[in-house]
């Protein structure tokens, strides 16, 4: 009687340890996204001086105070309900992470996604921009005073699935220089490649661009699918993979560099209105064959 008793008190005790917003992963689709976001924390960085905020720290959007951990008075995130179904709205006012409560590994995560229509500063003339950064490690704001280590599933016009290292983190691609006269090499993906190292520290590039741009005309919904597993990843766009990268690490300054699998999964607001839907994750035993 006394082992019974023992063992349900070690099994309660490690139901309490557990946190309520973890997520255990299966190969079952898991929805991530619910109307109150109890599976994500938000931190909202350097509020634009062409915002009126009053009584709150304002900067050119990428140096100053944030306005930190769940503190968004803008709701630069929010859900809204359409048709009975979850929409991730992003309004894109200030550099933003919405990122998941739990770290993820070895996975297939997928999402709908679609460009809004407003611009802000300090992007307002350029092209609209968002991000799906993965493996993302805290503390918050290591990037802009915003984002964390990670790697970037680039969502930007006419850019979809590039690659950016941030924060000391890197990546093995296979790659070619685009144009071999220019000043700074604009590497492309291409699996026919030599395998370059991209790192955000220890390498002259930190960028890789994808294979092919496979963007939905604006306004249209597009699906974005990462795979992770091990120390593989692999970013599709509407059903075409752009680009396999390998080798996910930790790449500091200097000392050794250590494996990456796993981290935090954090969508960007970076100045433009954006929308996600069907944000839904599954548990990978294996890295697919993409032909």
């Amino acid at each position: 009687m006394k082992k019974i008793s023992f063992i349900l008190l070690s099994a309660m005790s490690i139901l309490l340890y557990i946190p309520a917003n973890a997520q255990q992963l299966t190969n079952k689709w898991l929805p991530l996204l619910t109307k109150d976001l109890r599976y994500w924390d938000v931190f909202i960085g350097v509020p634009h001086t062409s915002l009126n905020l009053k009584d709150q720290p304002m900067g050119d959007g990428m140096n100053g105070t944030p306005l930190g951990l769940n503190n968004d008075p803008l709701h630069v995130f929010s859900v809204e309900m359409i048709d009975g179904q979850p929409v991730l709205h992003i309004s894109g006012q200030v550099y933003g992470g919405l990122s998941t409560k739990t770290e993820f590994e070895n996975y297939h995560f997928k999402a709908e996604f679609k460009w809004g229509e407003k611009k802000y500063e300090p992007r307002l003339k350029d092209k609209r921009d968002n991000g799906i950064l993965y493996h993302a490690t805290e503390p918050h704001g290591q990037f802009w005073n915003v984002w964390m280590r990670a790697h970037e599933f680039q969502v930007q016009e006419g850019d979809f699935g590039d690659y950016y290292s941030l924060v000391g983190v890197g990546m093995d691609i296979h790659a070619r220089v685009k144009d071999s006269t220019a000043k700074h090499p604009d590497w492309v993906y291409d699996p026919a490649a030599p395998v370059v190292q991209f790192t955000s520290n220890r390498t002259p590039a930190s960028t890789c661009r994808r294979i092919a741009d496979y963007e939905k005309p604006h306004g249209e919904w597009n699906t974005l699918e990462l795979y992770c597993f091990g120390t593989t990843s692999v970013h599709v766009v509407n059903g075409h993979v752009v680009m396999i990268l390998e080798n996910s690490r930790i790449s500091p300054k200097t000392g050794d560099e250590t494996t990456l699998k796993k981290g935090k999964i954090q969508i960007q607001s970076e100045a433009a209105e954006a929308y996600y839907r069907n944000i839904s994750i599954q548990k990978l035993d294996k890295m697919p064959v993409f032909n």
